[in-house]
């Protein structure tokens, strides 16, 4: 009787609207001499990337039987627009240190020609 299930994914939005995500029947083995003992069998599942920020919510999975249902607890993801992106001053810091130096030699050459003069 128990060996048959349907696994479900789902989401809930900060709105409070199910989505469904993903749902499999699964039908478990049990091998010989196991019959009536309690077994756990993992059973994993993937999210693609989240397609927006809108994508934030709790994800679950539940598991029907027949006449039983359990919900998981539930995890909160927090879906961002863009993720870190560190920040490279290489390029600015180079430009601008070589215009300093390019103002000063101009400066210091224009100097040293009126002195001579």
């Amino acid at each position: 009787k128990y060996t048959k299930f349907l696994i479900s994914y789902y989401w809930i939005n900060q709105l409070g609207h199910k989505t469904s995500i993903h749902h499999r029947l699964e039908n478990a083995v049990i091998p010989s001499g196991k019959e009536n003992q309690t077994a756990t069998i993992s059973y994993d599942h993937t999210i693609t990337s989240l397609q927006s920020i809108s994508s934030t919510g709790t994800y679950y999975c539940d598991v029907k039987w027949d006449d039983i249902q359990i919900t998981g607890k539930g995890v909160f993801v927090l879906a961002r627009d863009t993720g870190y992106v560190e920040i490279s001053y290489g390029w600015e810091v180079l430009i601008i240190l070589t215009t300093l130096f390019a103002v000063l030699s101009i400066t210091a050459t224009a100097l040293l020609l009126w002195k001579r003069k």
